[in-house]
């Protein structure tokens, strides 16, 4: 009996284990012949995304590239049909870059006080622009501030800005050249007076339009003008302020061609008026296209100043 006993489980271990290997086996053999089809759809991403990745930089491409080519081609066939219209009075794309050609491969010459290159005639404009835009920011961005912080000089000087600024910047060279006896004094004067009203007006709607919570906060806490103008106006404002200087120097660049061909000397509009009187039609285009890529430059140089600032509303 006691044998008996003990020969059942050691009969049934041997039986035991079979059933064990043979439900592994099956398991291990599912496992396997799914492995490789779980693997494929893996191998394939990579390469479908990069060609989604490819085909969207190809489509922004062809978008960033393709309508400026359509506008620049659009111009030069206006342009073509304009000159043979007027029987070649005016030049042609070709015949243009053929005396730009020669105009920039000596763009610095000096042959006397009124016959320098076109770098010396822009370089004299801008410099021009500089003092003159810089003079106006210094006077016309703290105006603005007080303009736009304080309500009664708000009242006071409303009616002079609306008064002064439509009058057309020639008006005003005379003024300048009565006071300062000089053409030169006179364009920086006519640069000066036209560009403040811009970074006045822009500046002064921007500290008007800051959040009362904000100056209610700055009046809890009892801080100074200063402490105002500095922590609180100037953050809200520079996105204002910004696109007052952008109006400023666009305005500034505009006048300061007008200004010299009254007043004469260097600069690229005597270069333009004396090309005139020459019937040099040719570098009158070339002039035309130098004013507007100068100036293309100056608001591109703006637009970057603008974005180094972290406030969004700058970027935008």
């Amino acid at each position: 009996m006691v044998s008996a006993v003990f020969h059942t489980p050691l009969d049934a271990a041997p039986h035991a284990d079979k059933p064990a290997t043979n439900s592994i086996a099956p398991s291990a053999l599912s496992m396997s012949a799914t492995a490789p089809n779980t693997s494929k759809p893996m191998a394939s991403a990579p390469t479908k995304a990069t060609g989604r990745d490819m085909a969207a930089w190809s489509r922004n491409f062809w978008m960033a590239v393709l309508p400026p080519a359509c506008g620049v081609a659009l111009l030069l066939a206006v342009w073509s049909m304009v000159s043979v219209s007027t029987g070649k009075s005016i030049p042609g794309p070709l015949e243009t870059w053929g005396q730009a050609v020669e105009v920039f491969s000596n763009p610095f010459y000096r042959n006397g006080p009124n016959d320098q290159g076109v770098g010396w005639n822009v370089l004299m404009s801008l410099q021009r622009v500089a003092v003159g835009f810089g003079l106006a920011a210094l006077v016309g961005i703290p105006a603005g501030f007080v303009i736009g912080r304080f309500n009664f000089l708000s009242r006071m000087f409303n009616p002079l800005i609306s008064l002064l600024r439509p009058v057309s910047p020639l008006a005003w060279l005379p003024i300048g050249l009565l006071v300062f006896k000089g053409a030169n004094p006179a364009a920086i004067w006519t640069i000066f007076i036209c560009s403040i009203w811009p970074m006045v007006i822009n500046t002064a709607v921007g500290v008007q339009r800051v959040p009362q919570d904000y100056m209610n906060v700055a009046r809890v806490l009892q801080l100074s003008e200063w402490k105002i103008a500095t922590k609180i106006l100037f953050p809200a404002v520079l996105p204002y302020m910004l696109t007052g200087i952008r109006l400023a120097v666009g305005t500034a660049w505009l006048v300061i061609v007008a200004a010299e061909m009254l007043t004469g000397g260097v600069g690229i509009g005597f270069w333009v008026w004396d090309e005139w009187n020459n019937l040099n039609v040719k570098n009158i285009i070339i002039a035309i296209f130098v004013i507007g890529i100068v100036g293309l430059v100056l608001e591109y140089a703006l637009i970057k100043l603008a974005t180094a600032f972290t406030f969004e509303e700058v970027k935008t």
